[in-house]
């Protein structure tokens, strides 16, 4: 659908979807992402389409990484094209891709994360130049398919868009089996630390053999294994196909961001951004709407992250360990969550043994019989402020108690190692930022 003056009928519909979401935000209803775009699409079906018409559009999608690496791109690419369109706080659905774009100039560029079950239809539909293959592992198998399921669907949706460049972390098999039915797909080595859902091979169901380390290359007898790279990461360096380097002075921690920010530089230089402008702009992003910040809750500093399910778990885990903070966990089961929390055993929760730990959320009593099989002590507190505030205390008496504490001062007890750490999934995450928000703490 090529770009031109919108129809009478679609620009009524964005006015309704920049006015219903200016109103949910004002009646704090909400963060205005979503039920305008609703409205919008109620009022004109091919909205989106519309909206997306005459675009450079990225789709970005995968199991963990989509708010933050759809952010990084967005960056990485402003140089070279300008402000892009962006759903920045993970409205990932069609509603919330209407939001984006009704709110940025007509033929922007445009940069938008999205539910791996939409992605097949979001190809279709927009023909995007480029799309982010990020990972897949289980997540919500209460709502969404099983994960080859998945894959065989973004497959048949690439193969259809010849002009779609997939930008694909070769270190995932499924990934991998996904864009290469493409037609000029980028290879990119981001590495995979979860590889419990790749063992099974998606060409011939046999097993896939991972060699040793996150980035060692797979291979199956049936003769599929991982591609020959274009771009990789190695440490701090992005290394490009010729072989130079460019490091990233990553400001996010952790080494799932360093894979974000490998996929999102491949992704701007297939938009057109130069590689070097990208990983430039990419290492000055320091703080991701709804995934990762340090806020006050009641007085305590808190190290806020969000993990929805075991991959994204045991990156956090990495992270944090090991350490001497305080850890939060905090876990709910509500839609937004996934009903099912059984996924609890799969994560290795045995590594905040010797830590002060606090369960906290509505599903903290189901989290607290994980952690005693886990042999972690804990105090079990529902309430998510309470828990931080609980945490932040234990850790204050530790450093009072612990060696050194003589030679410190008396607020060094509070402050030495840092705000606590709290890792929650999709709603202890946001129920926790919106109260510290509200509070000013």
């Amino acid at each position: 659908m090529s770009a031109g003056p919108l129809p009478v009928r679609t620009r009524a519909a964005v006015a309704a979807t920049r006015a219903v979401n200016g109103l949910s935000r004002r009646a704090r209803a909400g963060h205005g992402t979503v039920a305008g775009g609703r409205v919008g699409l109620a009022l004109d079906p091919l909205l989106l389409e519309r909206l997306a018409a005459g675009r450079l559009t990225a789709l970005v999608s995968g199991t963990n990484g989509k708010t933050t690496t759809t952010r990084l791109l967005a960056v990485a690419i402003e140089g070279a094209l300008g402000p892009a369109a962006i759903n920045a706080t993970g409205s990932n659905m069609p509603a919330g891709h209407v939001t984006a774009l009704a709110a940025a100039p007509q033929g922007a560029p445009a940069v938008l994360e999205v539910d791996e079950g939409y992605l097949p239809r979001l190809v279709a539909s927009l023909g995007p130049e480029v799309v982010v293959l990020l990972n897949l592992s289980r997540d919500q198998l209460d709502r969404t398919s099983e994960v080859r399921m998945v894959a065989s669907k973004w497959r048949r949706a690439l193969s259809a868009s010849p002009a779609t460049v997939p930008v694909a972390n070769a270190d995932d098999p499924l990934v991998a089996w996904a864009a290469s039915g493409a037609a000029n797909p980028v290879w990119v080595g981001a590495g995979l630390s979860w590889r419990e859902d790749a063992v099974g091979c998606p060409s011939c169901e046999g097993r896939i053999s991972f060699a040793a380390g996150e980035d060692g290359g797979w291979a199956c007898a049936c003769g599929f294994s991982r591609p020959p790279l274009d771009v990789r990461i190695d440490g701090d360096d992005v290394v490009l196909a010729d072989g130079r380097r460019l490091r990233v002075a990553l400001a996010l921690p952790g080494r799932f961001n360093r894979a974000n920010a490998v996929m999102a530089a491949a992704a701007a230089v297939a938009m057109g951004a130069g590689c070097e402008d990208a990983v430039r702009r990419i290492g000055e992003v320091d703080e991701v709407a709804g995934r990762f910040a340090v806020v006050g809750v009641a007085g305590c500093a808190a190290r806020v992250m969000l993990a929805k399910n075991p991959a994204g778990w045991r990156e956090l885990l990495d992270l944090v360990c090991p350490g001497e903070r305080p850890v939060v966990v905090g876990i709910n089961a509500r839609v937004a969550d996934g009903r099912d929390p059984s996924w609890l055993w799969d994560v290795p929760f045995e590594r905040l043994r010797g830590r002060t730990v606090v369960a906290t959320g509505e599903r903290c009593r189901d989290l607290a019989v994980r952690l005693h099989y886990a042999e972690v002590p804990h105090r079990t507190v529902r309430d998510e402020v309470a828990a931080v505030r609980a945490a932040w205390m234990a850790g204050r008496a530790t450093a009072a108690t612990g060696p050194g504490a003589r030679r410190a001062p008396p607020h060094a007890a509070a402050t030495a190692e840092g705000p606590v750490d709290f890792i929650g999934n999709y709603t202890a995450f946001t129920d926790l930022m919106a109260r510290a928000t509200r509070t000013g703490a």
